[in-house]
């Protein structure tokens, strides 16, 4: 992570030190990179400039309007899941000609926002979800544009609750019943037929199921043809992995010539939907040992953050890299890196070496996607501040919430 680097075995953040960001604005804290942003984003960008194209940054990972703002500053597209994501992308400066709307259950009031402020495309999950919105466009006189997520059935050797393109899962329209979906869709007088979706599932370090995905796509649009259906899009998803342990993020080069060798010469504007490949990478949590204490069979380093702060661990088993912040000259020993919240799947990592006492500050890496944005308030905790470097200044991006805050909103019996 050259955006997270050490001197003199102290980690920092760009020019800033991380033990001088968790000295101003306290502990957890989620530190974010905007160079480290930008420089990921432009990878996709430098790699596909010879194609027609947009990038949608997938605003599930990280949806800080600050990170969005970033983003929107280079022209990035966004791809949404949410009415909520389309009102945090409007407030962060993105366009509605830019933004296209995944997700499975799609809402009436939703559907209609996204109508009225004009946005690219709807990815259509469901020949239920496509009546639903050619429904609402008829009834406001207008045309929505469409593209239909397709389920390519292709095994993305991912965790399971991340692989979204198996039949198993409940994402998309099989390939079996696409074209008359798309023959149903192209008789709609409120629909515009433009596009072919998939999204395969997430933290793919290979190629391979790209290219599988993508070759059976180039198929079905081949077939459409001779429907007379035409598709001029193509959005091939995000879900491109990075290293958290020991893994091979893909080459973003390589994985775009195989998305434009497979298309050739056809003319197909390519969409892609990354959100951990930019974001992850681009943030870490910084967190303070409250408490060292051992049994006879383990190490415990009980710290300040939490699942309720960084479920992923709890929840995929995943493994984020764990490292003292400051160097020390105590022996090492094997630690797990427990939270205060009254749960036994409460961990952010399980047999660590490390070098560390009381009051010693931890930065948990690549949490700048799924990490915040997946926080809740479990044990009335409140969520973590959130904190952009950019350049040689630290910007509050989003405060630290007050206990009083999170019952505000509740009253008691009379």
């Amino acid at each position: 992570m050259e955006h997270f680097h050490r001197r003199k075995g102290a980690l920092y953040a760009q020019s800033y030190a991380c033990s001088q960001l968790a000295e101003e604005f306290g502990t957890p804290l989620f530190v974010y990179s905007r160079e480290a942003l930008e420089t990921a984003w432009q990878k996709f960008e430098d790699a596909l400039e010879n194609h027609p194209h947009l990038i949608c940054y997938a605003v599930k990972a990280n949806s800080n309007l600050a990170v969005l703002d970033v983003l929107a500053r280079l022209g990035s597209g966004f791809d949404i899941v949410s009415g909520g994501e389309l009102k945090r992308v409007l407030a962060a400066g993105g366009l509605p000609e830019k933004i296209v709307f995944s997700g499975v259950g799609k809402t009436a009031t939703e559907i209609t926002e996204a109508l009225e402020v004009g946005i690219r495309c709807f990815n259509v999950e469901s020949e239920a979800e496509l009546d639903r919105i050619a429904n609402i466009a008829s009834a406001l006189g207008v045309v929505a544009p469409i593209s239909l997520r397709i389920n390519p059935d292709v095994d993305a050797q991912t965790h399971p609750y991340i692989s979204t393109g198996l039949k198993e899962n409940k994402f998309g329209i099989n390939m079996t019943d696409a074209i008359e979906v798309y023959k149903r869709a192209a008789q709609m007088p409120s629909i515009e037929v433009q596009g072919m979706d998939c999204h395969i599932g997430s933290q793919l370090t290979k190629i391979e199921p790209y290219k599988d995905a993508v070759e059976r796509l180039i198929g079905l649009i081949e077939r459409l043809k001779t429907e007379g259906i035409e598709i001029t899009h193509l959005d091939v998803g995000g879900g491109q992995g990075i290293c958290y342990e020991d893994e091979t993020p893909l080459d973003i080069a390589q994985w775009a010539e195989c998305v434009t060798d497979a298309i050739g010469e056809r003319k197909l504007e390519i969409l892609v939907e990354p959100g951990r490949f930019i974001a992850g990478p681009a943030g870490i949590m910084l967190t303070r040992v409250e408490y060292l204490k051992s049994n006879e069979d383990k190490h415990f380093a009980v710290v300040d953050a939490a699942m309720n702060d960084l479920i992923r661990p709890a929840l995929y088993s995943a493994w984020q890299a764990i490292e003292p912040v400051e160097p020390s000259t105590v022996a090492e020993k094997v630690y797990d890196v427990v939270g205060p919240v009254c749960e036994s799947a409460d961990f952010l990592g399980k047999e660590r070496k490390l070098a560390i006492e009381q009051g010693d500050l931890l930065a948990v890496m690549s949490t700048g996607a799924y990490g915040f944005v997946m926080s809740s308030n479990y044990n009335t905790r409140p969520r973590a501040a959130e904190v952009m470097v950019s350049g040689d200044e630290a910007y509050v991006v989003r405060e630290r919430e007050n206990v009083e805050d999170l019952f505000a909103d509740e009253s008691l019996l009379p």
